[in-house]
C-alpha cells in the first residue's frame, strides 16, 4: 500500500468522481474571511461538514446502546455553526459525497485546529467500494461549550492504494451504510 499525493487525488476526483463536490486546491479564505481550510492538501483531502447536525442530549435519560440506539437522544439542528455541550458530542455529515475505488482504503483524521481546542473528530475507515456522505462524530472533551463551523474543514482523509484489489469489497458485502446521504445513526 502507498499513500497517495495531491496529483493522484485530483486525477481520481476529476476523472472518476471519487469526491463531489471537489476542491482541487486548499481553500483558506472565503469572501475575505479566514476559514478552517478544506480541499486538496499535499497527501490528503480536507473535508467539510454540512449544516445538518444531531446534538446529543440526555434529556430522556437514555442508555447509549449501539444495538438499540434511541434517536430521541439527539436534537436536530440546521445551522452555520453547531454548539456542542461540555463533555458531549454531535453528529454531522460531510458536504462531499465519496466513491471509493476497489483498491483504495481511506483513513480519516481530525484537523489540528479542532484537536487543539479539545474537539475530537472520529470516523471509521472508508472501505473499498464504499460510497456516500461520511457521518462525522465530534466529541467535545472540554468542560466548556465547543463550536463547529459548517462548510469549513473538519477532518483530513488519507488515501491508501493497494497493489491489488481486495477479494471482497464493502459493496460486495452489502454494507449497511452503503449510499448513506444524511447524518446516519447506528444501524444493526
Amino acid at each position: 500500500m502507498s499513500i497517495k499525493s495531491d496529483k493522484w487525488i485530483r486525477k481520481m476526483a476529476q476523472e472518476y468522481g471519487m469526491i463531489e463536490p471537489f476542491e482541487a486546491k486548499q481553500v483558506r479564505h472565503r469572501e475575505g474571511d479566514k476559514i478552517v481550510s478544506h480541499g486538496t492538501s499535499s497527501y490528503g483531502y480536507d473535508i467539510r461538514c454540512s449544516k445538518e447536525f444531531k446534538i446529543f442530549t440526555n434529556i430522556n435519560s437514555a442508555i447509549v446502546d449501539p444495538k438499540n440506539f434511541a434517536s430521541n437522544s439527539f436534537v436536530d439542528v440546521t445551522s452555520d455553526v453547531c454548539i456542542i455541550p461540555p463533555n458531549s458530542f454531535a453528529l454531522a455529515r460531510s458536504v462531499e459525497y465519496f466513491r471509493i475505488p476497489r483498491n483504495v482504503l481511506v483513513i480519516c483524521l481530525g484537523k489540528s485546529t479542532y484537536a487543539r481546542c479539545g474537539i475530537i473528530v472520529n470516523v471509521t475507515p472508508l472501505e473499498p467500494e464504499w460510497e456516500g456522505h461520511i457521518t462525522l462524530e465530534f466529541s467535545n472533551t472540554t468542560p466548556l461549550p465547543a463550536k463547529i463551523y459548517a462548510n469549513e474543514g473538519v477532518a483530513q482523509l488519507l488515501f491508501l492504494e493497494s497493489d491489488e484489489e481486495c477479494e471482497t469489497s464493502y459493496k460486495d458485502r452489502g454494507g449497511k451504510y452503503q449510499g448513506q446521504t444524511g447524518v446516519t445513526l447506528p444501524i444493526t
